[in-house]
């Protein structure tokens, strides 16, 4: 699966959310300055070129939906940060974000609280 460039990805933000639209209904959804609709209309073409929208035609008109959900575009861009910045360890990576972010003893103990339960689930197994 292919990274999808800043513009892409603001549309799949946007179709993410709301699960299918037309151009228009897309392109309504930017904030302002919003970009032309032939600039939408491309971007959803380059989209569909990388298998990430499909669509149904009415007439003239497309309705566009992801093919590929946002978990599935997530786990893939994560894993391409953590080889690419943080050597496949994801120690070094929490270490940069709890380091960097200044994260409060609040959120560090939710942190730990999220990896009690995943130790908790897979010792289950």
């Amino acid at each position: 699966m292919k990274e999808l460039t800043r513009a892409e990805e603001e549309v799949m933000q946007i179709l993410w959310t709301i699960k299918a639209g037309f151009a228009k209904d897309i392109r309504a959804r930017f904030k302002d300055p919003k970009p032309a609709i032939t600039t939408v209309s491309t971007i959803l073409r380059i989209l569909q070129d990388k298998g990430f929208v499909g669509y149904k035609a009415f007439g003239k008109a497309h309705q566009y939906h992801p093919l590929v959900e946002k978990p599935t575009y997530t786990r893939l861009m994560m894993k391409g940060i953590l080889l690419k910045y943080f050597g496949n360890s994801l120690r070094q990576m929490v270490s940069f974000f709890s380091q960097e972010k200044g994260l409060t003893l609040s959120e560090l103990e939710e942190l730990k609280k999220i990896l009690d339960e995943e130790i908790r689930k897979q010792s289950d197994h």
